[in-house]
């Protein structure tokens, strides 16, 4: 138990423990830094968050991923550490003047690291949920998302979008969200029970940090200046044309965004159609796109995909950041278990999520 294992750590208990589920992209991949929709949904696998407030500066931070106990001041800046988004969280907690101090916190999870299943939005979302509840504040969930996108952006320094922490915060278990993050309208679509959305980690690790991620939202604002127009997934095709006599690689960047825009609107209707046949194809265009325009996958990412649909899937694609991490699959429920053991049989370092 995690209350347990807090005491045992800090000598008393927490003053609150919380659970924040992980989530996978079903489609709509670097859409969400680029004003357009994304289809997302929660997982079964997340965080727990154990914490309790302290009156001094201190924030001391442990995991059930890492060794050791991390001892932090609210002053301190980000590192590149494991540790940097729970202090990220509870320095932006004090400055919206949800707690005032520090804090220790115990977090355990059950989602791989480096998966591409937004282990860092669950934890940040996870904490400012707490520090929120704690206070009895009235923001927002659609807030907190906000407010977790500044401290990846602005503490952490990932450029990334709205879409992890807008999904998290706004969690309903079974349904996908479609997401326009052009406004943040959202709305769940459920899930039917009869196929699966099955996770599968490549066994190739990455980390949104490590640059590659942003290099491709610097290519997508360089695309936003020369074409004047910031949700560039919903680019006229007449700008497209004149982006590809521009630049050529630029061209394939944007017309990753729009298609992919594109496909997650109709990807949605297939949904509440429970057309799950349709629903397939587009994954499979999506993961075509990330391949040859958006260029953010790997080798080994695109024969488990292959694969995937080879031995049965519907459709399948890599999911989350790009360069590494899980693949998603639409497998009709009933060959789950057979599907996956054949699959994982055929990639010795590739293994089952959820």
């Amino acid at each position: 138990m995690i209350e347990s294992k807090f005491h045992t750590l800090y000598g008393r208990a927490p003053e609150i423990t919380a659970f924040t589920p992980g989530r996978v992209n079903l489609l709509g991949e670097h859409t969400d830094y680029n004003g357009g929709l994304a289809l997302p949904a929660t997982i079964g696998l997340g965080i727990k968050i154990a914490i309790s407030n302290r009156i001094d500066s201190s924030i001391n931070i442990s995991s059930s991923t890492f060794e050791g106990m991390v001892a932090l001041k609210l002053d301190t800046t980000a590192s590149q550490h494991w540790s940097d988004y729970a202090l990220g969280a509870a320095i932006k907690a004090n400055e919206l003047a949800l707690t005032s101090g520090g804090a220790d916190i115990l977090i355990e999870s059950n989602l791989p690291h480096g998966a591409g299943l937004s282990s860092s939005a669950a934890l940040t979302v996870g904490l400012l949920k707490i520090f929120r509840d704690k206070a009895a504040s009235d923001i927002t969930d659609t807030q907190i998302a906000q407010y977790a996108k500044q401290i990846e952006n602005e503490f952490i320094g990932v450029p990334c979008g709205i879409m992890d922490q807008m999904v998290i915060a706004n969690a309903l278990s079974g349904h996908a969200m479609k997401l326009d993050t052009d406004n943040l309208e959202f709305e769940h679509i459920p899930l039917n029970p009869e196929f699966r959305m099955v996770v599968i980690h490549s066994g190739f690790y990455r980390q949104l940090s490590d640059g590659r991620y942003k290099i491709r939202k610097k290519e997508c604002d360089e695309i936003k200046e020369i074409v004047n127009q910031n949700d560039i997934c919903r680019m006229p095709l007449e700008k497209l044309e004149k982006l590809k006599l521009v630049d050529p690689t630029l061209f394939l960047r944007a017309r990753h965004c729009i298609t992919e825009h594109e496909r997650t609107q109709q990807a949605a209707k297939a949904l509440k159609d429970d057309n799950f046949v349709e629903f397939g194809q587009l994954m499979n265009e999506s993961h075509q796109s990330m391949k040859n325009d958006f260029e953010i996958t790997l080798l080994e990412i695109d024969n488990l995909v292959a694969d995937a649909i080879k031995l049965g899937a519907l459709g399948a694609r890599q999911t989350g950041g790009g360069f590494g991490g899980c693949i998603v699959a639409c497998v009709e429920a009933d060959q789950v278990e057979t599907w996956t053991a054949a699959l994982l049989s055929n990639h010795p370092k590739a293994y089952y999520v959820c």
